[in-house]
């Protein structure tokens, strides 16, 4: 799909979007947060350099990758790639606010 043909989303309803679609805990404030401090939050566009727009695609690429692998039981799932010392869930495997 070209960047003609996608279908954008302002910040609210990317939101809603990655919650309705991928059932996945999202906020526009954490959009925004992402886009303006943190980093890590889908690819944006900006239109007359005022107002964002987020592509469905980079939506569903973003929401996929957030999430782990399929596994099977919970000691198969690794937290920050093994690191050890690592018990507080900052890994990807976790669930994290949006």
């Amino acid at each position: 799909m070209t960047d003609q043909t996608q279908r954008m989303h302002r910040r609210d309803d990317a939101a809603a979007y990655v919650r309705e679609k991928h059932k996945l805990p999202c906020t526009s404030g954490y959009l925004a947060k992402l886009a303006s401090v943190a980093g890590g939050g889908p690819p944006f566009r900006r239109l007359d350099g005022r107002w964002v727009l987020y592509a469905e695609e980079d939506l569903d690429a973003w929401a996929l990758a957030r999430l782990s692998r399929p596994i099977r039981k919970t000691s198969d799932a690794t937290i920050n790639s093994g690191a050890e010392g690592d018990h507080e869930g900052h890994g990807a495997a976790t669930a994290v606010e949006c």
